[in-house]
């Protein structure tokens, strides 16, 4: 007997990346014939658990820029140092004309942000952070700075080793 309708699915597969659309920028140019209309998104994509990036893409229709950022968001990814559900040390970040300030704050504060300093530590994984945009009011270069202030979190333990304080494993095995 053949089956008549839609073919059925099975179960949606579970996505590596929560997305989100942070703003949709309606751009035009103007050409002789008159303007060309273009769509520019901004989107960043993380998956809770340090890893976050962010992505621009421009289409003649909204979904099809979503989708080239989306892309260009996956080749943008950076992993996140994250001590326990907090960053380790306060940082601070420029892109431009804006400034983030982000500070570590005690089990249960929650995000303590606005605008897509919220939305970026939401995706990365932070659960208690305090944070501050300083300056600027642009979506695009809040959350560059925002990314960088990430990116610039390293294991203090790591830096350690870095300018050789720390002893190493294999140090301490060699001495004995």
């Amino acid at each position: 007997m053949a089956m008549r309708g839609r073919p059925r699915r099975g179960p949606a597969e579970e996505k590596e990346f929560m997305e989100r659309v942070l703003e949709i920028n309606r751009v035009s140019r103007t050409v002789k014939g008159g303007k060309r209309i273009r769509f520019r998104a901004l989107v960043v994509i993380g998956d809770g658990k340090g890893r976050i990036g962010y992505g621009v893409g421009k289409s003649s229709d909204v979904s099809g820029a979503i989708g080239k950022a989306v892309t260009d968001a996956k080749k943008n990814l950076i992993k996140v140092f994250i001590k326990g559900t907090t960053i380790p040390y306060e940082v601070r970040s420029r892109y431009k004309s804006a400034e983030i300030l982000l500070k570590p704050a005690p089990t249960g504060t929650g995000v303590v942000a606005g605008s897509v300093l919220r939305v970026v530590l939401e995706l990365t994984g932070i659960k208690d952070v305090v944070g501050k945009v300083i300056g600027a009011s642009n979506k695009l270069s809040n959350t560059v700075a925002t990314v960088k202030a990430l990116g610039e979190l390293i294991d203090p333990k790591e830096v350690l080793l870095r300018r050789g304080i720390g002893k190493s494993k294999s140090t301490e095995k060699a001495k004995s």
